[in-house]
């Protein structure tokens, strides 16, 4: 190790063993001191590498402090977590501003992704939703970003308003807890009733505020029954949401199906203060020019995945 890296190497330690001070006296920042202590450190790796692009080819020098640290400070210094730190630095440096909301925990997790408005919707969920770095690797393993239409994705990078449909994510993955079932061909009744086993993750995977009222709703066109396969509230749009359930491809019958089912509820069941009635066709597979020709914009169509 020559003279250059040697004081880089006094630097990152000075950056840890002040890490180590300020989580035993300051609690309340105890995050984003932790996250801005990393960062320094990544940037000094960086430095002693030569830069951002020879940082690339070769972990050597990382190696070398490892050990050094283990041996000066004892663990949690290990050739992994040094990478994790110049990686952090890389990947939120291009970022405004340092996640401080959320722990180094989560932030491991979140360097994995390369995406960085991934990484940003990921940020904005665990801020949001408080939810735990556990929670947060398996909505990650879920694909839950890769999961929402490109023009949604858009309006996060621009911070544009969402509306109740942005949200909702395609596929849907609906659990069957079989893995002996061919699940190419099932009928709408099996379908049902493996949403309704898991109801709580059917109802995430469309977006915030959804919520479960019934399902073969009666309503009566005329004098013949019919039954809506799920129905569904909103509260953030205070709403009605109905669901119909196809495992064929989507065709134009759908829509106007679930339009006349939509017209029912506005007519008989809304309340004078509720918003009109939406419709969600969850399909097999989808043709996308259904919607796009759809004269109706309150219904969208989206596509299941069993798993």
């Amino acid at each position: 190790m020559n003279e250059f890296e040697d004081n880089i190497y006094g630097e990152i330690k000075k950056e840890l063993v002040q890490n180590v001070i300020d989580k035993k006296v300051d609690t309340y920042f105890v995050n984003k001191n932790e996250l801005n202590h990393y960062y320094n450190v990544g940037k000094k790796i960086i430095d002693a590498q030569g830069g951002e692009e020879r940082s690339k080819y070769g972990d050597g020098l990382i190696k070398k402090y490892s050990e050094r640290l283990s041996k000066e400070l004892g663990k949690g210094y290990s050739v992994q977590n040094l990478k994790n730190m110049r990686r952090f630095y890389l990947i939120f440096s291009k970022r405004q501003a340092l996640p401080v909301q959320i722990s180094w925990s989560h932030c491991v997790e979140l360097l994995k992704l390369d995406n960085i408005n991934e990484i940003n919707y990921y940020i904005n969920i665990c801020v949001n939703q408080k939810i735990g770095y556990r929670k947060l690797r398996k909505i990650i393993k879920n694909k839950e970003y890769q999961r929402l239409n490109d023009k949604t994705k858009n309006k996060l990078i621009n911070k544009e308003e969402l509306n109740i449909y942005d949200s909702i994510k395609n596929p849907i993955y609906i659990n069957t807890y079989n893995n002996n079932l061919d699940k190419e061909n099932i009928e709408e009744k099996a379908l049902k009733s493996f949403i309704l086993r898991d109801m709580n993750n059917f109802l995430k995977q469309l977006g915030d505020g959804f919520a479960y009222m019934d399902n073969e709703y009666k309503i009566m066109i005329g004098n013949k029954p019919n039954y809506i396969d799920l129905l569904l509230c909103n509260l953030n749009y205070n709403c009605y949401v109905v669901v119909e359930l196809k495992v064929t491809n989507s065709k134009k019958d759908h829509l106007g199906q679930i339009q006349l089912y939509m017209n029912y509820i506005d007519k008989h069941v809304k309340g004078i203060n509720q918003n009109k009635t939406i419709g969600i066709i969850v399909c097999k597979r989808d043709d996308k020019y259904l919607i796009e020709y759809s004269s109706d914009e309150r219904i969208r169509i989206t596509t299941y995945e069993l798993v």
